[in-house]
C-alpha cells in the first residue's frame, strides 16, 4: 500500500473531504496539521511549491488538494495510484 501524508488544517472542508474520501477508501494516511506547526507550512510549501491546504502526497509524489484527488478518483487512477508501494 501507498504511503500517504495529508498535509492540512482543523478549519479547511476541502482537508476534511480529502480525508473522508481516503478513509472511505479504506487508505491509511499521515495527517500533517500546518496550523498548529508552522515549520510543517514551510516543508509543506517547499515540497509542494504550493501554500493552499490541503496537499496531498502519494509515494512522496505531490499529487495536489482535493479536487485534484476528486479527478484521480473519477478517472478511475486513484486505486492503481494507492496500491503503488
Amino acid at each position: 500500500m501507498a504511503t500517504v501524508e495529508v498535509y492540512s488544517t482543523a478549519q479547511c472542508p476541502y482537508c476534511i473531504m480529502a480525508k473522508q474520501l481516503l478513509e472511505r477508501k479504506g487508505v491509511s494516511y499521515q495527517e500533517v496539521r500546518v496550523d498548529l506547526n508552522p515549520a510543517k507550512r514551510q516543508e509543506m510549501m517547499q515540497k509542494s511549491r504550493k501554500r493552499t491546504v490541503p496537499q496531498i502526497f502519494i509515494n512522496g509524489e505531490a499529487i495536489g488538494g482535493y479536487t485534484d484527488l476528486v479527478a484521480l478518483e473519477r478517472a478511475k487512477k486513484l486505486d492503481s495510484r494507492l496500491a503503488e508501494s
